[in-house]
């Protein structure tokens, strides 16, 4: 009986993903384990392994399109001793194929079936599927010059289409219109949907860290390779004081309940092309500067090439987004629910302040708490960040 190859779900909320690239063509053989496609999601990329095993008999869903439904038919495979006769009813029930499928699929010859094969990256990186590149080639276009609306500003196929049907600008035109990326979709929505859902409330101190600045150049003086930085000390605090304020470590759940996490799971704001991830380090109370430092390093660096697993920038009890090196002094962060609670981190600079009664200069750093108050009110919210400043302004206090 032929196979049925299905769209994956990456993730419990996964509803629909790109399919990148086909890593085998008609007539190929594939065993379990075998990576024959490649899935993108609006985070992550993810390679498919074969659950069965048999002959590939048809691609259904040609690489580079997008907004494939789970569970829907992508390709099929022939069992042993079936033929070619056995697909045309399968792929008539399948769901979900494009109808454009054959128009791009690898075109079958008599000695041997064509493997779709990738077009090299051209200068400058441009991210774009194998069918946009082939589409903009024989239209003539310059991919740096089309705007991607793909997962992380890849260029797609309906990109080309785009930029093929669009008029020359005129030269009084001063803006043009651009697709939204799938990144910029859900975090679009995700931020609507916590700043009119979610009641905000924002607490604000101000840190000094010159005392920081100490340690972490001391510590970075002593050893070679990992260098520690100022977010790595304030993720720890964050940590450690959600240890201590338990009832600031909790999330909304429904009108009846809230959940209370038992370890500090925290997410962290990255940058990427064309929006942000939140890679989540797990149970970072337990962990050591070091630690804390590499493993954000590699997850961050993972997060910008889109390689996260999707248990690595899902879940988490509580977020940081530091903004302290493009120069900001401050700003409010807005909730990403189901957590009850951000820290937003300004940048360190020097401040005059008062100590016993005279103006001195201090490194100072404002951080601002956004709280969830559903389940998190004023006082708890104040505790939890007068703790994390108390980490901030005296680190050896992070190792009692």
């Amino acid at each position: 009986m032929t196979i049925k190859i299905l769209m994956p779900a990456l993730s419990p909320t996964m509803t629909e993903g790109n399919l990148a690239k086909w890593h085998v063509g008609e007539g190929d053989r594939v065993s379990p384990g075998d990576v024959i496609a490649e899935i993108e999601t609006d985070k992550a990329s993810m390679e498919v392994e074969a659950v069965d095993e048999g002959t590939v008999g048809r691609l259904l869903v040609a690489e580079g399109t997008e907004n494939v439904p789970v569970n829907a038919a992508i390709g099929l495979l022939l069992e042993e001793g079936e033929d070619a006769a056995a697909l045309e009813s399968a792929a008539a029930e399948a769901p979900g194929a494009k109808d454009d499928a054959a128009e791009i699929r690898p075109a079958a010859s008599a000695a041997a079936p064509e493997r779709p094969v990738a077009a090299a990256s051209p200068p400058g990186g441009v991210r774009a599927s194998p069918l946009a590149r082939r589409m903009a080639a024989q239209a003539g276009l310059d991919l740096s010059r089309i705007a991607g609306s793909g997962p992380g500003g890849r260029i797609v196929k309906r990109d080309v289409e785009a930029a093929v049907a669009a008029p020359p600008l005129a030269a009084s035109d001063a803006s043009e219109v651009v697709r939204l990326s799938a990144m910029r979709r859900v975090i679009a929505r995700r931020m609507t949907e916590a700043k009119t859902q979610v009641p905000h409330f924002y607490l604000s101190m101000d840190c000094e860290i010159d005392e920081l600045l100490k340690v972490r150049k001391a510590l970075n003086d002593a050893q070679d390779g990992t260098r520690i930085s100022v977010n790595d000390f304030v993720v720890r605090a964050c940590a450690l004081a959600l240890m201590n304020v338990p009832d600031a470590n909790v999330a909304y759940e429904n009108e009846n309940e809230l959940r209370r996490f038992r370890t500090a799971d925290l997410a962290v704001a990255v940058a990427v092309p064309g929006g942000l991830v939140t890679p989540v380090l797990r149970s970072v109370e337990t962990k050591g500067l070091k630690r804390i430092s590499s493993e954000m390093k590699e997850l961050a660096a993972r997060a910008r090439d889109g390689d996260l697993a999707p248990e690595e920038y899902q879940g988490g009890s509580f977020s940081v987004s530091n903004l302290g090196m493009y120069g900001v002094k401050q700003f409010d962060a807005v909730i990403n629910p189901p957590q009850a609670c951000i820290l937003a981190v300004g940048a360190g600079e020097p401040r005059p302040v008062v100590r016993d009664g005279q103006i001195v200069p201090a490194t100072v750093m404002t951080c601002t708490l956004s709280v969830d108050h559903r389940v998190v009110d004023g006082a708890i919210g104040a505790e939890l960040l007068a703790e994390i400043r108390r980490f901030v302004a005296y680190p050896p206090t992070m190792l009692l």
